[in-house]
């Protein structure tokens, strides 16, 4: 099913349209506006030249407190709008039961997340998990589409087979167990001229289980089906696929089994063959920072830039440096770049500049925006990509002069934006702090 919408009648998935705060008091926004500016300006917090510096958001528009962003007001950026799988009436009315302080939850029905898109071979690729239940429960497995223009897709197929005792008929199926295995999609690699799809699997228990292990499809054409290519790392889930770095190296995170201990580490290798990486640590282990999804992107200098989700709820990502193609890191830096602990995705595009597609409000995944950044270090423009409802897991590709956007809303549907960078440039922001009521 595909719903092509545009700003003028999706007033569905863009920000409530809402007037800026004429109650600033004058004195509070210039000073407000000289803070901002001088953390902008100032080479010392720059991270650039400072690697402990917070500094990751800036600009007029900025309040003094992140946090106090007026997200409603936010700018909007016009896209097109493209549904690609939805499962949200397939939920059953069959229930289980809960705490009474909680609603009970809909038994089986669907689950869609972890979205990933790529073009490749003159079309557009998707691919996401779709599972029974509430999340990443046995049986979950990885599905596909494809689209001449990332606008219209097909029917969904699956990507990977059903695991062994974790199918419909298998007691297990739609639970959290380690007596059952799920699949998890994790995204499109372009190596050597071919496409290749990540996948993990792993049992169902909890995040994440003991025989986790990323691997790698390839799809035949002559058959119209993806066939598994083999083993890329064991015990590792990796967040984003991999990119290039100048040494010719490929680099991709890694997350095991026990990453709530272990921490984030990074894999560097991919060339001699799938399953070649070494892995190297950020921290060594958690207990500084319990870390979550992270991205990164290179620098106009080759340095490399990592973004992470903060899962002790800062309200904050956390950023680190590496200058030896993801060998070593700096500490992570709790920066002033709001977030809601949820995954983002950033890109460095064709012209230099870099955007994150992220939830920059600390209490709820909405809205769902993209940020722009000239140095891949301080983002100076948020606007609204969608708004009023829950939107999260994005993922970002950039294509002739658009960037496409993949996410899951509600983690009941798998959607695509088209976004025309004209129309992101287009956009200005506002020359004073948007500054959001507080609530008592």
């Amino acid at each position: 099913m595909n719903i092509r919408t545009s700003e003028s009648n999706s007033g569905s998935f863009h920000c409530r349209t809402m007037p800026l705060r004429t109650i600033i008091a004058t004195t509070f926004a210039a000073v407000a506006l000289i803070a901002i500016s001088a953390q902008a300006e100032d080479p010392k917090r720059h991270p650039e030249t400072n690697p402990e510096s917070p500094l990751m958001l800036a600009g007029d528009w900025l309040p003094e407190n992140p946090h106090r962003i007026d997200f409603d007001s936010l700018p909007r950026v016009s896209a097109e709008h493209a549904m690609v799988s939805d499962v949200r009436d397939l939920r059953s009315t069959e229930t289980v039961a809960k705490p009474s302080t909680q609603p009970p939850l809909r038994k089986y029905g669907r689950f869609n997340n972890h979205s990933y898109l790529a073009h490749h071979d003159g079309q557009f690729w998707a691919m996401w998990s779709d599972g029974p239940g509430i999340e990443d429960q046995v049986g979950q497995r990885v599905k596909y589409a494809t689209s001449p223009d990332g606008l219209q897709w097909s029917t969904p197929k699956f990507m990977t087979p059903v695991l062994p005792g974790s199918g419909p008929d298998s007691p297990h199926y739609g639970k959290r167990t380690n007596k059952g295995m799920r699949w998890m999609a994790n995204g499109f690699w372009k190596r050597e001229g071919e496409l290749l799809a990540l996948a993990t699997r792993d049992e169902a228990a909890g995040f994440f289980g003991k025989s986790l292990e990323l691997r790698s499809f390839r799809f035949d054409k002559a058959i119209s089906e993806w066939r598994d290519a083999g083993l890329v790392f064991n015990n590792a889930i990796n967040n984003f696929p991999p990119i290039k770095l100048r040494t010719g190296y490929w680099i991709m995170s890694r997350r095991m089994h026990d990453c709530s201990k272990s921490g984030v580490h990074f894999l560097v290798g991919g060339v001699k063959s799938l399953d070649d990486w070494q892995s190297f640590p950020v921290l060594g282990s958690a207990s500084e920072l319990q870390a979550e999804e992270p991205d990164w992107w290179i620098l106009p200098d080759h340095k490399l830039a990592a973004v992470f989700r903060d899962q002790r709820r800062s309200g904050f990502l956390y950023r680190a440096i590496s200058t030896d193609d993801g060998r070593t890191w700096s500490k992570p830096i709790k920066t002033n770049f709001p977030d809601a602990t949820s995954k983002f995705s950033g890109l460095r595009l064709a012209d230099g500049r870099y955007v994150l597609v992220s939830n920059p409000d600390p209490k709820k995944r909405d809205p769902l925006t993209l940020s722009i950044s000239d140095d891949g270090l301080v983002f100076t423009k948020m606007l609204c990509l969608v708004g009023g409802r829950r939107a999260e897991y994005p993922h970002v590709i950039e294509h002739e002069d658009s960037l496409f956007i993949a996410f899951a809303g509600g983690k009941m549907t798998v959607e695509v934006l088209k976004v025309k960078l004209s129309d992101v440039d287009a956009v200005k922001m506002p020359d004073m702090p948007l500054i959001g009521a507080t609530k008592p």
